[in-house]
This record gives C-alpha cells, sequence and structure tokens, in this order.
C-alpha cells in the first residue's frame, strides 16, 4: 500500500483559496497543502529540509520523513504528530491525470499468500528455527565496499573508528547531525528515534536486522521456501519473527542527504508514471541501505597475519629483540640469540609490570604457554645437546636454576650470580674461564649453554629413577558387535598398520604390542619364531594378568610377517561377534601390569560405554540438567576408578591417548579422566562410518605414533623473586604446587601457567624464566631441556598494550574457563569473558587514548582482535549455552581447549578458508624458497562473503569441507572434481581425485598446506550450495555471522563497545550487559 502524496504538475500549483472558503475533503493520512506563504518549489531552489527530493518532482515520487522511497519497504518507523504538522507539500494540480489514490497511512501489509514460506522440515536444528530470517546474508558482499561518501584511505581500524564515532551510541548528542542546507526551512530535532520491537508486524523490506541486504534466488539447503539464519532468503519470502535492535547496536540506515536522488525500487516494484512533458529518470539498481558500520572494516586474523607475515618474510627474527616476537600462525625463522624460540614459550606479554596494580588495572591475563618439544622449522637449526659428565649441568646451590646466558660472572670468574634469585655461587674450577673487558667470559661463544635460550642436557643417574627403555606402543581394539558393525576393526587394524609400516614408522628400538577385548581381554603373542600370532583369552576380568611372558611387546620390523597377519585377520575373526559389552577398565589394569616398569603409550579403540566388569558405568545422561546450572554435575567423573588407574599409570609412565567413536552417549567426561591425567589426547569421531572416517581416523593415529614423543617427563617453571607460578592448566598431573607429572609428552602438548605476583619487582632489570623439561627420549635417552627467557618490566601500562600477545592470551583465557566449569555455570563464564574483553578495552582507553570521542572505538593494536576471539570463545560447544549441544561433544572441545597449543588456538578461534575457483600466478604451487605452497588471500568467516560463483577450502577443526557454490563454473568442476554439474559431485566421496590437470593439483597441494599436522590430509566433505544439508553445519563455522545462540561480530563489537561507553562514563543509567542466554 502506498503512501505516496497526489502527483505534482509541471506547471505552477493552483492558487490558495479565498479567505472564507472551505478546504476540499482530504483522505485520511492525507497532508494539508501548504499555507499562503509557502512559495512553490522551482527548479533548482534547495529542498525544504523534511527530507523529500526535488529530482523527483513531477514524478510523484515525493520522500515522508521517516518513510523511504518507492518500493524500499523499510522497517516502520512512526513520524511524531508535531513533525507530520510541520511537513508541507503543495496540491495537486486541477486535472491532472494518473493521480495514486490517497490512502491513510499504515504499516507495511503482510506477505501474500504466494510469498509465505513453507514450514520447517524436520530435522531442522532448533537453533535455525528460532531466529529471525531478516538477519540472513545475502548473496554477494554488496556492503563490502565503502560507502561513496567516505574519504580515501578509509579503512582499517581507522575506518571503523569514524563509523562507531558517528553511531552516538548510549549517549544522545555525542554525534550532531549535519545543519540543513542554505534556504531550507529549519526542521525541530526527533525527540526519539523509534525502533522496531518485537510487537512490530514483519516487514517485507530489504535491510535486515543484521544489516544484510536481501537476495530473492538463494534458499536454505536442503529446505524449500525455508528461511534459515546463515543463508539468504528464498524469492518472495517474507522477514518473519520478532526483529529486535540493541539499542546503539546497529540503529536503522540514515536517510540520504537532501538532494540525492534515490534509486528505483526493484524490478516488479510499482512506479508512479511521470507526468506530461516531465523526462523519466534512468532505471537505477536496487541498493538496499547499508549498515552503519560495514563489516568489511572490522579488523580480522587475514589482514593482521597477513600484515605479520610480510614483515617476517624479510628477514629472520632474531631472538635478542625480547618484544615484537612473531605471531603463532605466521612461518618464520627464528634465530636463538640468548632468548627462547616463541614456538616453545609464549608469553601473554612481552614488558611485564612491576607491580600487581599496574597488571589489574590492565585487566590483561599475565602467564605463558609452554609447547616444550615444539617442533622447529626445516630453516632452524636444531636444539644443542650438552653432557657435563657425571657432575651434572651447572646449577644455582639455592633456587637449582640451570646455567644460562642471563647468570652474571663476577670477581673475574670465579663467582657468578643467578639471575632468578640473585644468589652468588662459586663456578667449579674446571668450568672456570677468564673474563673481558666488559664481564663476559672468553669462551662464551664456545658454550651454547651461555649463549642459546633453549639448549638439552644429558641427565645424570640423579634424574634416573630406573633404567630407561625405549617406549612401548600398546593398541587396544574394541571388537564388540557396535565396533564391527560400524567399521572400526577393520579401520583400526588398517590404521595401525599404516601407521607402523608406511613413512618413517617407529623410532629405533621402540615395542609394539596387541589387545583385542569384548566381555574378555584377548592377548596375542607376536614372537618373530612364530608364523602367525598367538591368542590367549582371559576370561577372568576380576582377576586380570597378562598371560604372555615373551613375545607380547615385540620390535614391529623383526616380527613384521607376524603383525601383518594379525591385523589382516581381525575384521574376519570377529565378524560374528555378537557381545555388546567391551570391558574397558580390565584393558587398562592389563596394559598397567605389562607396561610396568618399562613405560609407554597406550593406544584404546572404544565404541560404547563400559557397562560390565571392572570401572563399569551408568548411564546418568539427564536432558532436563542441559542448559541448566545442573548441567556442571555431569562434566565431573561418575566415580574415581579411572581417575585412580590414571594416577597409577603415570607412576609407570605410561601415557593414554583414547579414541572414542560413540554412537550414544559414552560419559566422555569420566572416560576422559585416562587421557588427561597421563598427558594424551582424546580423539572422537560421532557416528563413525568406517568408508566415510577411517581416512581420517588412519591420520590421526600415524600423526600420534610419528610425532615427538617423551615418556616419564616433569616440567618446572621458576620465575624471577616477586613471581610465581599460581596455576597450571592442561593434561597433566600434580602431587604438588610446583613439580607438573607428564606420563607422556608430545611435539603438540601444551602447558598454561598463569602468573601471580610475591612482591615487587625491579623496573631497571630483565623479568626471568626458566622451564625446565626432564623427559626419556622414545629411543630410551634420559634428557634436560631447558627454555630461558627474559623480557623488561616496565612501568607504563602503554608498554604493555604495545607488547601485548592476543594469541597466548586467549589461548590461556580459554584454559581458565575450562577449569572454571566444574565449578561455575557456564552462563556466568560466558558473561566472565565479554566482561573481561570490555575491561581489558576500558583499560586501553582510559589510560591510553583517553582524550579521543567517547563515541570513537578505540582498539590496541595488539588487542584488536580480542573481541573476535572472545565471540569465537562464546559460540564454541565447549561454552555455549542452549539444549542442543551433547553433553560428550561439550566435554570433548573442553578437552581440546585445554590441550590445544596456540598456533592450533588460532585455527580453531578463526578458520581459514581459501578461495580455489581463481588462482592465479604462482598460487597453488610450491615455492622453492620457502618450502611451502603459495596460498591466495583468504576469505573472511562470512557466508555473505563467499562468491555463489567460487569454490572454497574451509578447515580449523581438524576437517576439510570443499564448499561449491551455486553458480561455480562447470569447467572447474571438470577439472577438480570430473565432472559437469553440481548435481552429478558425489557428496560421499572423501577424498580429492589426482586428475591430470593443473587445477587439480593445486587444489589438492593447497589442501595439504593448509590442514593442521596432527591430522594431514586425511579425507574431504564436500557441501554443494543450497542441495545439502549439512550446509547448515558448514554456516555454524563462520565466525562472523549469527549462529550457535549468539551475535554477529558486527553486533557484539557494538556491544563491547556500548559497554565500554558506559564504564567510561561519569555517570548514566544501568544498562543491560548481554543479549545472549
Amino acid at each position: 500500500m502506498s503512501n505516496m502524496p497526489p502527483q505534482m504538475g509541471a506547471g505552477r500549483p493552483p492558487p490558495p483559496p479565498p479567505p472564507g472558503a472551505s478546504r476540499p475533503p482530504m483522505a485520511s493520512g492525507q497532508r494539508p497543502p501548504p499555507p499562503p506563504s509557502q512559495p512553490p518549489l522551482q527548479p533548482g531552489s534547495q529542498p525544504p529540509a523534511q527530507g523529500w527530493n526535488p529530482a523527483l518532482a513531477g514524478t510523484g515520487a515525493v520522500q515522508h520523513p521517516g518513510f523511504p522511497p518507492q518500493g524500499a519497504s523499510p522497517q516502520y518507523r512512526p513520524v511524531p504528530q508535531q513533525q507530520q504538522q510541520q511537513q508541507q507539500y503543495p496540491p495537486p494540480p486541477p486535472g491532472a491525470h494518473n493521480q495514486m489514490p490517497a490512502q491513510p497511512l499504515q504499516r507495511p501489509m503482510a506477505p501474500t499468500q504466494g510469498q509465505s514460506p513453507q514450514p520447517l522440515q524436520q530435522g531442522m536444528p532448533p537453533y535455525q528455527q528460532q531466529q529471525p530470517a531478516q538477519q540472513l546474508p545475502p548473496q554477494r558482499p554488496m556492503y563490502a565496499q565503502p560507502p561513496t561518501s567516505q574519504p580515501q584511505g578509509y579503512s582499517g581500524v581507522a575506518g571503523l573508528t569514524q563509523q562507531m564515532g558517528g553511531m552516538s551510541m548510549g549517549q544522545p548528542g555525542m554525534a550532531a547531525s549535519p545543519p540543513p542546507p542554505p534556504g531550507s526551512q529549519a526542521q525541530k530535532p526527533r525527540t526519539r528515534r523509534v525502533y522496531p520491537t518485537a510487537a512490530s508486524p514483519p516487514a517485507s523490506g530489504p535491510p535486515a536486522a543484521s544489516g544484510y541486504p536481501p537476495t530473492s534466488d538463494m534458499q536454505a539447503p536442503g529446505y524449500p521456501g525455508t528461511c534459515v539464519p546463515g543463508y539468504p532468503s528464498p524469492a518472495g519470502a517474507p522477514i518473519t519473527g520478532p526483529q529486535t535492535f540493541v539499542p546503539g547496536a546497529q540503529a536503522p540506515a540514515p536517510m540520504p542527504n537532501a538532494g540525492a536522488a534515490y534509486a528505483r525500487g526493484p524490478a516488479g516494484a510499482p512506479q508512479p508514471p511521470a507526468g506530461a512533458g516531465q523526462p523519466q529518470m534512468p532505471a537505477a539498481p536496487y541498493e538496499p541501505p547499508k549498515p552503519r558500520i560495514d563489516p568489511g572494516q572490522m579488523p580480522t586474523p587475514i589482514s593482521v597475519h597477513t600484515h605479520d607475515q610480510e614483515t617476517h618474510d624479510q628477514q629472520p627474527y632474531s631472538t635478542a629483540l625480547k618484544t615484537n616476537v612473531p605471531m603463532a600462525s605466521t612461518n618464520f625463522t627464528a634465530i636463538d640469540d640468548g632468548n627462547s624460540n616463541p614456538r616453545f614459550v609464549r608469553l601473554t606479554m612481552y614488558s611485564v609490570p612491576h607491580t600487581e596494580e599496574l597488571l589489574k588495572a590492565s585487566h590483561m591475563p599475565l602467564g605463558m604457554i609452554v609447547q616444550p618439544l615444539a617442533e622447529l622449522a626445516a630453516t632452524e637449526e636444531p636444539i644443542k645437546l650438552i653432557d657435563f659428565g657425571d657432575e651434572g649441568p651447572i646449577r644455582c646451590l639455592r633456587c637449582k636454576t640451570y646455567i644460562n646466558p642471563y647468570m652474571v660472572f663476577i670477581n673475574g670468574g670465579k663467582h657468578f650470580v643467578c639471575n632468578i634469585c640473585r644468589h652468588e655461587n662459586d663456578v667449579p674450577d674446571d668450568y672456570f674461564c677468564n673474563l673481558d673487558m666488559v664481564g663476559r667470559r672468553l669462551d662464551r661463544e664456545a658454550r651454547p649453554e651461555l649463549h642459546n635460550g633453549t639448549v638439552e642436557f644429558v641427565a645424570t643417574k640423579d634424574f634416573v629413577a630406573r633404567e630407561p627403555q625405549p617406549v612401548s606402543f600398546v593398541f587396544a581394539i574394541d571388537v564388540t558387535w557396535n565396533a564391527v558393525q560400524n567399521g572400526l576393526v577393520a579401520q583400526a587394524a588398517a590404521a595401525i598398520k599404516d601407521a607402523l609400516y608406511s613413512g618413517p614408522g617407529l623410532p629405533a628400538g621402540a615395542k609394539v604390542a596387541i589387545i583385542t577385548y569384548d566381555r574378555s581381554a584377548h592377548f596375542y603373542s607376536l614372537s618373530a619364531s612364530l608364523d602367525q600370532a598367538q591368542m590367549m583369552v582371559v576370561p577372568d576380568i576380576h582377576d586380570m594378568f597378562v598371560p604372555i611372558n615373551e613375545g607380547f611387546a615385540v620390535d614391529p620390523q623383526e616380527s613384521r610377517h607376524v603383525i601383518e597377519g594379525l591385523l589382516d585377520a581381525l575384521p574376519s575373526m570377529f565378524a560374528q561377534n555378537r557381545t555388546a559389552e567391551p570391558v574397558l577398565g580390565a584393558v587398562v589394569q592389563a596394559a598397567h601390569e605389562a607396561l610396568r616398569g618399562r613405560g609407554g603409550k597406550l593406544f584404546i579403540f572404544q565404541t560404547a560405554l563400559p557397562t560390565f566388569g571392572p570401572g563399569s558405568l551408568k548411564q546418568r545422561d539427564d536432558p532436563k540438567l542441559h542448559n541448566t546450572d545442573k548441567e556442571r554435575s555431569l562434566y565431573e567423573p561418575q566415580d574415581s576408578f579411572y581417575h585412580d588407574w590414571a594416577v597409577k599409570l603415570v607412576e609407570e609412565g605410561v601415557c593414554c591417548s583414547l579414541y572414542t567413536f560413540p554412537a550414544a552417549y559414552m560419559d566422555l567426561a569420566t572416560l576422559s579422566q585416562l587421557s588427561t591425567v597421563t598427558g594424551g589426547e582424546l580423539y572422537t569421531y560421532p557416528g563413525f562410518d568406517g568408508s566415510r572416517d577411517g581416512s581420517r581416523l588412519a591420520a590421526d593415529l600415524r600423526a600420534d605414533v610419528e610425532r615427538a614423543y617423551g615418556a616419564n617427563a616433569v616440567l618446572r617453571i621458576r620465575t624471577s623473586d616477586g613471581l610465581r607460578v599460581d596455576e597450571h592448566f592442561g593434561n597433566l598431573f600434580m602431587r604438588n604446587h610446583v613439580d607438573v607429572e607428564l606420563a607422556g609428552v608430545t611435539s603438540d602438548s601444551a602447558i598454561g601457567a598463569l602468573l601471580q605476583y610475591d612482591g615487587r619487582l625491579d623496573e631497571k632489570q630483565d623479568v626471568y624464566f626458566q622451564v625446565a623439561l626432564l623427559y626419556t627420549t622414545s629411543d630410551g635417552q634420559r634428557r634436560i631441556r631447558v627454555h630461558n627467557l627474559a623480557v623488561p618490566c616496565t612501568t607504563l601500562i602503554g608498554a604493555m598494550f604495545r607488547n601485548a600477545e592476543v594469541d597466548a592470551s586467549m589461548n590461556l583465557i580459554a584454559k581458565v574457563a575450562v577449569a572454571e566449569a566444574l565449578t561455575t555455570p557456564l552462563k556466568s563464564i560466558r558473561e566472565k569473558l565479554s566482561d573481561r574483553c570490555v575491561q581489558i578495552l576500558t583499560a586501553y582507553r582510559r589510560n591510553c587514548a583517553s582524550g579521543s570521542s567517547p563515541g570513537q572505538l578505540i582498539l590496541p593494536e595488539a588487542y584488536k582482535l580480542s573481541p573476535l576471539y572472545t565471540l569465537s570463545l562464546l559460540k564454541s560447544p565447549a561454552i555455549r549455552g542452549g539444549a542442543d549441544v551433547p553433553i560428550d561433544q561439550r566435554i570433548y572441545h573442553m578437552g581440546l581447549l585445554r590441550q590445544l597449543s596456540v598456533r592450533k588456538t588460532v585455527d580453531y578461534f578463526y578458520p581459514t578458508i581459501v578461495p580455489v575457483h581463481a588462482l592465479a600466478g604462482q598460487q597453488g604451487e610450491l615455492n622453492e624458497q620457502t618450502g611451502l605452497v603459495e596460498l591466495p588471500q583468504f576469505a573472511r568467516a562470512s557466508y555473505a562473503m563467499l562468491d555463489p560463483a567460487g569454490a572454497y577450502l574451509l578447515t580449523g577443526d581438524g576437517s576439510l569441507i570443499l564448499w561449491l557454490g551455486r553458480q561455480v563454473p562447470a569447467q572447474f568442476l571438470q577439472d577438480t572434481l570430473g565432472v559437469s554439474s553440481l548435481e552429478q559431485v558425489d557428496i560421499k566421496q572423501r577424498a580429492l581425485p589426482e586428475l591430470d590437470t593443473a587445477l587439480s593439483r593445486k587444489l589438492l597441494a593447497i589442501a595439504r598446506q593448509i590442514l593442521p599436522t596432527r591430522v594431514g590430509f586425511a579425507s574431504v566433505q564436500i557441501i554443494r550450495q543450497g542441495m545439502d544439508q549439512v550446509e547448515v553445519q558448514f554456516a555454524s563455522k563462520l565466525i562472523e555471522d549469527r549462529n550457535s545462540d549468539n551475535m554477529t561480530y558486527v553486533d557484539y563489537v557494538c556491544a563491547v563497545h556500548r559497554q565500554i561507553q558506559v564504564e567510561v562514563r561519569p555517570k548514566g543509567p544501568v544498562e543491560p550487559k548481554w543479549s545472549y542466554n
């Protein structure tokens, strides 16, 4: 229904009626003609201040204040009655033709019957059904370009700051409106701006609450005619559901400036005809109003990481700089000049405050993430091994700190001062050396322990509790009916065979043993003297023992023919097994007995909840507890059986990696104690299908076996006087508050440490840290790896923000949040995370940018990704609310955040999306200088940023997805998948075909490059736009969109900015903090 006034003719308006004459009757909603004193509008004159456009005069297209042009159908915003009385319009000319009938002002009508959407089909996730469809991203990123009125150079955080400054969020009057044009009639300011609320009727117009323009040719995958959040609306589908604006988060689009020509409505929309003699305006494509904040201006890891990579591509990084360390996602070459490589130790800030009060004022975390056995780059020098003989390495007599480059030699070299505790120690006679003119030893360059930040010492007998032996790997396979039916037995046997005999294999001297189990345990003699393996069954699971003395753990090369024969025969041996109860507890007891005194690693493949034998568990999952405060009771172990046996495994130096394949609830909170306490890892494959998931299982197991491994390890962190380690986080066990016991440690093991103050630091001296790891290598050698770090101490909060490390900080914050989940409701944790983000940015605003305008969003350079990472953490299954998250999946993601390194946390927080449809130049080919594949510019994690004519590879959580747009060229499909249309693509295939085309080779190279090293190039899932239901899961990985019961990235930044304004405002009303659950 139109709100247009009658069309104005080309001639002069008729004279006003004589005094005393009655005016003609007016329809409801029609405005009265202007008084005699109002001059008529002349061509070229300035328009009135009410907002109508002189360029459309004579066409009938007069814009009413508060309403958009014809065909735009915006949100309903009524005009105050006082303003309606002030607006003047000329009367229609007598005898004018093609006049539009006057109608009363009404709200937009509901869509017609043909436009109503079909009801959602069964199987749609609940959160997709509850969200309003007006928040759908468009088919193409029309809003990604800056507004035409922006000046050149308006980009990045500066552009975002200007946009936020113009929003006046939470503080009226901060951004004044521009004055009316010269000669126009002054307009009184509006008393308030009316926003649509949940009670407002659904609007059929383009602008959605999220600011995304709509499209008319896209629909949700597998749901014809359905509006699903994360996908554009189908043609003609109305926008339904409540329309709620967070005040100040995304206000309605501003009205165009006076004198600017309005674009016409979309094709098919009714347009008023032009009057006689009036020129026709050229048709312009419809462009919806752009949001007040351009999402393209928001900081993302893509631009930040790209800039950091370009910086460190030019030259290697010298650790002597102590600050400006490369980001965790950057490929760099480090030169060890006294400080440890950032791959091993990362601090949350590289300028430590000298007092606890200064740290509290910043609200930033102070801690470190230690990855003691991290892999070095191929271009970096290996760690030096030093043997001090029977006496062992030089140490401080008081604090036991190992000799390092920061110890000061005095008295001509006869004494040295410990850098940790400042104690003066004597130099042994056999270690004495003269000093040069500046007090340094003359042999400093010849001794790695005096100029390298990371070294390794050969441990003496004092550090050997029992004779070290090469590692032993025990594989325990569930062979119950569930494992046979889903293909686990066959896939696990094939994966073990591939890990042992493909690639580098096991380290020299390693042993291998195999156990299978259902209601009983089966042991196998793998002696090289046998032609085939001999099986011995122990049915008495309550009195478990190992029936084989010789031949249980064997050399995999000497007994290769026996091991391969057994692995090949396992699927047929148990093909008819009907037992459905695996005795997991008895297998743990047997592995403990078999590895007593030698240590090793236990790989368990479990398919169901153990309900029989020792350690049997009960079904305790109660849906009524989900999304309540009592849900955290399901995060705790059901009993202490597995925790107690995990402690016994730690005593024997046995690490456990748990591979689970749940088809129903398995109580991972209890079973995961085996991996959490022993320093292992938890893997899960829900709904495992051998043909679909077998390749990923093989890649996971192979990476787990081949990576660097240390057994029977103890880690200790030493700090300068005035600091101490308050708490440790990770998969570990601690008998006291100092020593971290790790039954097993790998190159991916990461330990978080939260630091606290014991006193005041000396701002004139550096702050020192030393991390020492005592462990046994996989080939049976006892070593001590030492990492040293020295960073400056500061009295300036600006230096703290300048040298902060957001990746390590968010990793530590995530580990702390997971640890608190056992005692604190998740809702409180989510509020704490958002409050922490606000407090950090507010501290920067108060102390480093106090002179800026209150309406501007000020982000510190080092912490500008913290809102995005916090939002991603809030959307994680480990933290987010909702009863739709299975408890086992929540426990798995909690364990994932607990064990992830900084590098993998970056991938977890923000997925990597690589466009592969337009590779140019050397993209997709190997760079001989760097040894890496050249990658194109990554795409943003937003559905609106994806080109329907493109193809993208996405990874971030260990999986690989190939997303194909609806309009992807047929030539691309032919060159990469061997088909000519999307309908011919086999979405069940789990591997990219290796075709004899250049594009196929580039696609495979890119896939291998972007996948995490832990997984390798395992399997790929193909998703077609608008055709496959699993596209909903794909959309949930796009962090910047509205999903997982949480805001969009733009909305969240606006909410954070509003809270910052509340914090810095001296007085003001209390506003609601967060709109999520």
